[in-house]
């Protein structure tokens, strides 16, 4: 069974906006920290945002002001609202969640194996 299963993405304009979304089937997803990373072609996987247990927020510079990291606990889904696209966004986006018995913030996922990964999801914005 996978446990992380990002949908929404697709191809838009710049300026554009899209929701993508993580549905999670984790036995302690409400203590799981959560977060989205990307990858575009030729590049390593980069932070995008992380929510942790008690809902704290952490954004890289470069979506600050533009996308708004959140979850629906009761429907183990977590979400990403990303606002004002631009071509440089173009990546696969993936969802990532805490593997118990980690319990630390997902700033570790990309350098400790602590997370679970989904699949990811395509990201395309054109200018």
């Amino acid at each position: 069974q996978k446990k992380l299963v990002e949908s929404g993405g697709e191809s838009v304009q710049a300026g554009g906006s899209l929701r993508l979304s993580c549905i999670a089937s984790i036995n302690s997803y409400t203590r799981a920290c959560m977060g989205w990373f990307r990858q575009a072609p030729g590049k390593e996987r980069e932070f995008v945002s992380i929510i942790s247990s008690t809902e704290s927020t952490k954004y890289a510079d470069s979506v600050k002001g533009r996308f708004t990291i959140s979850k629906d606990n009761a429907k183990n889904t977590l979400y990403l609202q990303m606002n004002s696209l631009k071509p440089e966004d173009t990546a696969m986006y993936y969802c990532a969640a805490g593997k118990p018995p980690w319990t630390g913030n997902c700033d570790f996922c990309l350098t400790a194996n602590v997370c679970f990964w989904g699949q990811g999801t395509q990201v395309t914005v054109s200018s």
